[in-house]
């Protein structure tokens, strides 16, 4: 009998964290663990980035998914909540991307108010040396669309999609705002 080695036993256990057809996420513009360019940074609140919102693609969506969502958010933020940086809601299940600059020009789905108090991408902004931020990009897989409305608080739709995603995959960058 053969006896599996420490090396084996530990490809086979990360192997088994993501099932075969996994959800993932990637970009064209972010990175896994990647500072932001200062460009996808938000324009006031001290910051003066363009405010561009990333481009994002997503593959291999689970069974019964019917509608997409795709948020970014700050885990980070010193609010003892974090922060909701863009919510889109209602994408449809055939979509695949969000091209770079998206935000307000979307032709289907919904985007919802953000903690900046508006609709849309508010990129990122931590406060100045507040040091790293990291920004939690997240596509959900959904059974339905959600009943939302533009004014629903980011809070209750964090809830409803983790309440009902499917499956969900993430992409993690960073961004500092320089001391002043």
């Amino acid at each position: 009998m053969k006896i599996a080695t420490r090396a084996t036993l530990t490809a086979l256990l990360c192997a088994a964290a993501l099932p075969a057809g996994a959800m993932t996420l990637s970009s064209t513009d972010i990175h896994e663990g990647q500072l932001m360019d200062k460009s996808f940074s938000f324009n006031g609140f001290g910051c003066k980035g363009e405010n561009r919102s990333p481009q994002l693609s997503w593959r291999d969506l689970p069974a019964g998914t019917q509608s997409l969502a795709v948020t970014a958010y700050d885990p980070d933020a010193p609010t003892g909540s974090g922060w909701w940086h863009w919510l889109v809601v209602n994408l449809p299940a055939s979509q695949s991307a969000l091209a770079s600059n998206a935000s307000g020009s979307l032709k289907q789905g919904l985007e919802l108010g953000t903690d900046f108090g508006s609709q849309g991408y508010g990129g990122p902004c931590p406060p100045a040396g507040h040091g790293m931020h990291r920004y939690q990009f997240t596509v959900w897989a959904l059974p339905q669309a959600l009943d939302v409305k533009a004014d629903t608080p980011p809070a209750m739709v964090g809830y409803m999609l983790n309440a009902m995603a499917l499956g969900k995959a993430t992409l993690t960058a960073t961004f500092v705002t320089p001391k002043e």
